[in-house]
């Protein structure tokens, strides 16, 4: 009868990531729908509220580079132009690229996504009831994943069962409709999830969410430079227009010898040298 004890687990699996998920949902309904509505987002909060902190410093990423700032190589390679950052992200950029004017791309970003400017925007947000807070582990989103690893472990479970070598002293068919209930309470519940609360976001709040479809349809039918930071701000580097702008984050990182040629000694000198 060993199998009992796997159904049991199973049924504690789901049961506990589906209960979890059903608070999680209670309280993102009691939360003031009513947070920010008079307000409209920033490319830099639209940018956290749909990717976090690296969507922010991709945004940054872009814009320098479209006001010919920063130049964004499609090797993967950034290179300060004006060392002059009219904000504070675009100063952390700067600072992430050091001080010789130039590095690769992927670090950038990851230590933008970390300064303090970004942690600053984030707080912001979660004051005013748009963004999440860092680590809460009691949203929507965070309760559905919950109960997709419990579906999984479910489902691992009754194989498990299945497979037990020896009499169990019931049909293996009467096993496996037992271990089918939790695992329709999961399935279930995660159908529920994606009727009624989807899109179930990681950053933003119901209240930023709102504001994000709003300004998602806005930015339709218009076509300026604000308009085209909010479309990257909002579906990422993929929404960039320019083929060499959206390969320059597509590349992968290589050796130091891969720096644009613009630092490598001139062509004939080097040949001279060998």
């Amino acid at each position: 009868m060993f199998w009992v004890l796997l159904l049991l687990l199973a049924w504690a699996f789901a049961g506990t990531a589906c209960l979890r998920l059903c608070l999680a949902a209670v309280r993102a309904a009691a939360v003031d729908v009513d947070a920010g509505r008079d307000r409209d987002l920033t490319p830099y909060e639209a940018a956290f509220l749909s990717g976090g902190p690296a969507r922010v410093a991709e945004l940054t990423l872009v814009s320098m580079a479209r006001q010919r700032r920063l130049l964004l190589a499609h090797t993967g390679w950034a290179t300060v132009v004006d060392p002059r950052g009219r904000d504070e992200m675009e100063r952390s950029v700067i600072g992430a690229i050091g001080p010789e004017g130039q590095s690769r791309i992927a670090p950038v970003r990851a230590a933008a996504a970390t300064a303090d400017a970004v942690r600053g925007l984030a707080d912001r947000l979660v004051r005013a009831g748009l963004a999440v807070p860092d680590g809460d582990g009691s949203t929507i989103a965070a309760g559905v994943r919950r109960v997709r690893m419990a579906a999984l472990a479910v489902l691992a479970l009754s194989l498990t069962a299945l497979l037990l070598p020896g009499p169990t002293g019931m049909p293996r068919e009467l096993i496996a409709l037992w271990f089918a209930l939790p695992l329709a309470l999961t399935l279930s519940c995660l159908a529920i999830a994606r009727f009624e609360v989807h899109p179930y976001s990681r950053w933003a709040s119901p209240a930023g969410q709102r504001l994000l479809g709003g300004l998602t349809r806005r930015m339709s039918g218009a076509g300026d430079e604000r308009t085209y930071l909010a479309s990257v701000a909002v579906r990422g580097v993929n929404a960039i227009g320019e083929p060499n702008l959206r390969a320059a984050f597509a590349h992968h990182d290589r050796p130091a010898q891969d720096r644009p040629a613009r630092n490598r000694p001139p062509h004939g000198r080097a040949s001279r040298d060998r």
